[in-house]
């Protein structure tokens, strides 16, 4: 596993700075061109960074075991997969999307034509995060390709073996006067957020898109903000304990518990309480092994991404089993190979710092609930989610859940597969994001929507034009009475 690089020094800034100038001024200058392209060659630039993908799918591969230990499968679906549908939804559908939307006129403008033109922001920024390195750089990237943008990227530096490979696949396709990559720490992203970006999509934590946000708004710039959230799981005395138990337990400790969509605690009814622990040490057990040593060694099971977060999730559970929570599975760890073992801890309360903060990683809390309000108003107490997970067959309950919250999405009896479907939008509301993203969600996201209205020479409000006559007062007072 590698470690991040290390900071630069004051002469490497001082060329990252210069350099960084020189790139932006460059796809300042592209960037009408690029924008002046249709659907045809935009097409033809996703293609080729499709085919190019499937070609480097093994390199893909190695660079994600490089950076921590990701399973092949898991690359290829959460990666790969997930990029590849994104590219080939936005082939399918970019002449629809490029299209002028007719619009209808209303009554006060019934002479008149309208539509909406889709229109590339023009130069974007990207700033990609180190847990899903692939999948969340190259589909933004692949939106603001069929947007017809100029787009600069900022991956991570904690997942360097991917950002170095995605850097060295996009310039293989794309000159840097439309793409390109600058690779580094925070100094690199402080310094790209000086620049006079259209607009910037940022995936990461809260504090940081707060940090963003801020840097944006002093160059007026439109953002998308992925951010993240503690993600609730509720399970009712309705649900199908088996069925629950599977897709929680996967979606959990899939990619080691680093997604901002993963559960990041449970809720159980009490009367399948202890039923349901046991399902879900039964899945953990049936996924990765049945001892702990054999999870340890598991070939389908990834690691922690750095040794501060190794640390911090170390802590956690420490911090939580010295407060009285019982450990079910798992609470193993190994610094050296940053190893934290699938764990599922009880008799959690609301004190915990694992309940105040996200988890991001593979330690699920799991806590008893007899009142459906308990619940809904322990969501409502904390930050809106990215998303809520409700895994229950009586209906009433779904709608009360849904109703009486607020999410950035919802999955009723599954979780995390509404990243996969292109056709719904995928973002946060507040302290989980802003904006949304993937299939048309995403173009839309890198597009500015630009109203076009053309008018003849039959004008009826040409008839109300100064002097403002009694007549014309008297028909202003109708228009807003009738109209």
């Amino acid at each position: 596993m590698s470690n991040p690089a290390p900071p630069a020094t004051r002469e490497e800034i001082t060329a990252i700075h210069q350099e960084i100038d020189r790139v932006f001024a460059l796809q300042q200058a592209n960037r009408l061109a690029i924008a002046d392209t249709g659907a045809k060659e935009r097409i033809a630039k996703l293609k080729a960074l499709l085919h190019l993908i499937y070609q480097r799918k093994q390199d893909i591969r190695d660079a994600h075991y490089a950076d921590f230990k990701k399973p092949k499968a898991e690359v290829d679906l959460s990666e790969t997969f997930v990029v590849a549908s994104e590219i080939k939804y936005a082939i399918r559908h970019l002449r629809k999307w490029m299209k002028p939307v007719k619009v209808r006129p209303t009554l006060v403008t019934f002479t008149t034509s309208s539509h909406i033109r889709h229109e590339p922001k023009g130069v974007v920024l990207i700033i990609s995060p180190w847990n899903f390195p692939f999948n969340l750089t190259f589909a933004p990237m692949a939106s603001a390709i069929a947007a017809g943008n100029c787009i600069i990227v900022k991956p991570s530096e904690f997942s360097p073996n991917v950002s170095h490979l995605m850097k060295e696949m996009t310039a293989r396709l794309f000159p840097e006067n439309e793409i390109a990559f600058f690779e580094g720490d925070k100094d690199v992203s402080t310094a790209l957020l000086k620049k006079p970006f259209n607009h910037i999509f940022f995936t990461g934590s809260p504090p940081v898109g707060k940090i963003v946000m801020e840097k944006a708004a002093k160059n007026l710039a439109s953002v998308t903000l992925e951010l993240g959230g503690k993600t609730p799981v509720i399970v009712d005395e309705s649900a199908h304990l088996s069925d629950a138990a599977l897709k929680i337990a996967w979606g959990k400790f899939v990619n080691n518990g680093q997604a901002c969509i993963a559960p990041d605690h449970l809720f159980v009814h009490t009367s399948k309480y202890e039923e349901f622990i046991d399902a879900l040490k039964k899945n953990v057990q049936r996924y990765y092994g049945e001892t702990e040593e054999s999870r340890r060694e598991s070939s389908s099971y990834a690691r922690i991404i750095s040794d501060h977060h190794h640390t911090r999730l170390a802590g956690l559970i420490s911090e939580a089993v010295d407060t009285g929570a019982k450990v079910e599975i798992g609470g193993k760890s190994n610094p050296g190979e940053r190893y934290i073992s699938p764990t599922i801890l009880s008799d959690v309360t609301h004190d915990m710092a694992l309940m105040k903060e996200e988890i991001f990683g593979p330690i699920l809390p799991v806590l008893p609930f007899h009142d459906l309000d308990e619940v809904i108003q322990s969501i409502n107490a904390g930050e809106r989610p990215l998303a809520l997970y409700v895994f229950s067959s009586n209906k009433k309950n779904i709608k009360r859940i849904i109703t009486h919250t607020s999410s950035g999405g919802v999955c009723i009896n599954d979780v995390m597969i509404h990243f996969l479907h292109e056709n719904l939008p995928f973002g946060g509301i507040n302290n989980s994001g802003l904006g949304n993203s993937h299939g048309y969600f995403g173009f839309k996201a890198f597009s500015h929507e630009r109203a076009v209205l053309k008018h003849g020479r039959l004008a009826p409000l040409k008839l109300l034009l100064p002097p403002y006559t009694k007549t014309i007062e008297k028909i202003y007072e109708l228009m807003m009475r009738y109209l």
